[in-house]
């Protein structure tokens, strides 16, 4: 292959390379989608001011659950159904209402924010484990009997919310 053709040929994979990397990077980044609530259009045919509404829709990510985990003196691994990993948020709202000055005249709204908060999840797993130990050297090699085991892992719900509530001029 020419010099030129190989120098034409890595242009062209670097630019498809970061054409992909411009249209995949914004979609990635994204952890919510805005739900805005147009009320414009009701503002306009009643000629009074509404409520300024919006919402965030938060974007579940699933994670890598773990492996099972081999324990010394146990048949079967622990995690024998692993937990999976669930990250994403809690909705979050935004309310800014009108308030005709009933706190003063530098006072002209409410508004309440609920901004969209972090939670993360972890399934149910289990964990069991065989009706026989590891093989004994003093039983000639050969495993004994115990009570088997079985245990679910309790699923995991982890989240702060925050709100705030404030008043201040203009709408």
């Amino acid at each position: 292959m020419k010099s030129t053709n190989r120098g034409t040929l890595a242009a062209v994979i670097t630019g498809v390379a970061a054409a992909m990397a411009a249209t995949a990077s914004p979609a990635a980044a994204v952890d919510t989608v805005p739900v805005p609530v147009p009320l414009q259009g009701v503002e306009n045919s009643l000629n009074v001011e509404l409520p300024k509404l919006g919402g965030e829709i938060p974007l579940p990510k699933p994670g890598a659950p773990e492996g099972p985990q081999y324990v010394e003196g146990r048949l079967i691994p622990e995690r024998v159904i692993p937990q999976l990993p669930v990250s994403g948020g809690l909705p979050g709202v935004g309310v800014r209402a009108p308030l005709p000055h009933v706190l003063g005249d530098d006072f002209d709204h409410v508004a309440v924010g609920a901004p969209a908060s972090d939670l993360r999840t972890l399934a149910p797993g289990l964990s069991v484990d065989a009706p026989l130990t590891a093989p004994n050297p003093e039983n000639f090699g050969l495993p004994e009997l115990k009570l088997p085991q079985a245990g679910v892992l309790a699923p995991v719900l982890q989240t702060v919310p925050a709100a705030d509530l404030g008043i201040g001029p203009g709408l």
